[in-house]
């Protein structure tokens, strides 16, 4: 963990580890960006001013106390999967809060409420739930992401039509606040801070338990792919009508979930239907997704979350990489017009990529997501039924071309469109000049009000979290 520097700081964090190995290190240690730091997004470099490993909520109170001692803001790491590395503050000369070491789990088999550490990653939050008795929750695919910053921030994943986003199961949350002391947030208690940690949890304190709703694990799961090789994306403009089309129907049914991903060589669409193949077939819904090259499978729930994991590593891996990342969300009247799908298309063929490795995600949202109320939550994107994200990878640098290709899809939708789009703050783009305002528009203002009580100094920040007594 290399040797502490003689700063006040690092005497504080010292003291706090009490000589346990593992628990704290410094820039001066030879493996601190590699093994301490490890950006995810290796194109955006950042240098903590240290990074802890707590083992308890006392751990980290005690950690939060040497940050506001020494005027060191602090920002949490569940997973690290952040695309512009801001669970490692995204600002240098931050301290970072690694919550590796958190992995209490329990299961209370009379309410089927489900206490997780904040430290857990989502593939052992699957098996743990499975082992606890075939339980599950909804959230996203890629098993490295960490339940602390995906159930603080939204967490969609292909059963959020069903049963909601991730943060929807939060019931409960066991927080340190910016004053270093251990809270407890409920609906009933602390109830405001609840309210911002369930969509905005990085400005707010660092979760270290979450309380959770569990469902009884779905018993049969139809998984959906089609691949189609392109001569030009531009033969795709009917074939994404269609999808559109159909993920835009407000009665869809909710047991469905599809993305449709584009990249240099063709397209995949998949789908996720939770239900037997019977009923997949009664749904209507193969009737109207394209069709071609098509595999079909009929798993159950750990099949099918180990097979939507395979599929996302196809494009977002737990591989760190130097990559570009842009997004968008759509309301129902905000989706791509015909002549819109065209130009977007024909952008694609047009301009040079920079790069072979590229992907342009669309997945469906809405369905029990849009039943909480857009002011129950700091979440913000309760309107929106499509999300568009596109990725450039630097192989093995990122370079201008392949940004200014990735930055001209975005540019190429907004302009298309007669609103201004906004953004989902899990797939955090660094580029946003107004990243507050897209992330959590209309309950922005409620956000900064509850900022300047819990966080007045900003304690708990990065480049894009919730300002004190910010306005929309």
């Amino acid at each position: 963990m290399g040797q502490a520097p003689s700063t006040a700081l690092a005497s504080c964090l010292t003291a706090v580890c009490n000589s346990r190995s593992d628990c704290v290190a410094f820039p001066n240690a030879a493996d601190y960006q590699i093994s301490w730091v490890n950006r995810y997004n290796l194109d955006i470099p950042v240098e903590p001013i240290a990074v802890t490993r707590p083992e308890t909520a006392e751990d980290v109170s005690a950690f939060v106390k040497c940050a506001v001692a020494n005027n060191v803001k602090v920002q949490a790491k569940s997973g690290g999967h952040s695309y512009a590395n801001f669970g490692l503050g995204g600002d240098n000369g931050e301290l970072v809060v690694d919550l590796v070491k958190l992995q209490n789990f329990s299961m209370d088999t009379n309410t089927w409420h489900a206490t997780i550490g904040g430290g857990h990653k989502l593939s052992a939050v699957t098996d743990k739930l499975h082992d606890n008795g075939k339980r599950a929750i909804s959230h996203g695919t890629c098993p490295g992401v960490g339940i602390g910053g995906h159930a603080t921030i939204g967490g969609l994943g292909p059963s959020s039509r069903m049963w909601g986003s991730c943060l929807d199961h939060v019931i409960e949350v066991e927080v340190v606040t910016a004053d270093g002391s251990i809270q407890r947030a409920s609906e009933t208690e602390n109830s405001d801070l609840f309210f911002a940690l369930k969509g905005a949890g990085a400005g707010f304190g660092i979760v270290t338990e979450f309380v959770v709703r569990t469902h009884p694990e779905p018993g049969n799961v139809v998984q959906y792919s089609f691949t189609l090789t392109l001569s030009t994306h531009a033969d795709l403009v009917p074939v994404f009508k269609q999808w559109q089309d159909l993920v835009s129907d407000p009665n869809l049914d909710r047991r469905f979930s599809t993305e449709f991903v584009m990249y240099e060589l063709g397209v995949i669409i998949t789908a996720t239907f939770y239900g037997t193949e019977d009923e997949w077939k009664a749904s209507g819904i193969p009737e109207r997704i394209p069709t071609g090259k098509v595999s079909l499978v009929i798993d159950d729930w750990l099949g099918a979350v180990a097979q939507q994991a395979e599929d996302a590593a196809l494009w977002l891996s737990d591989i760190r990489a130097a990559f570009t990342a842009r997004s968008l969300a759509f309301r129902p009247d905000e989706i791509l017009t015909l002549d819109a799908i065209t130009e977007l298309m024909n952008y694609l063929d047009d301009t040079p990529h920079g790069t072979l490795v590229w992907f342009l995600i669309f997945d469906s949202s809405g369905g029990a997501i849009s039943d909480v109320p857009m002011n129950a939550t700091a979440y913000s994107h309760r309107d929106k039924i499509m999300f568009c994200q596109g990725y450039g990878i630097g192989i093995p640098v990122m370079t201008q071309a392949t940004k200014d290709f990735i930055d001209g899809i975005i540019t190429t939708i907004q302009g298309a469109s007669v609103q201004t789009l906004t953004t989902y703050p899990g797939y955090v783009d660094p580029s946003l000049t107004d990243a507050q305002e897209a992330y959590w528009g209309p309950n922005l203002q409620t956000l900064g009000a509850i900022k300047t009580k819990w966080d007045p100094n900003d304690l708990f920040h990065n480049p894009q979290s919730v300002r004190p007594g910010e306005t929309s």
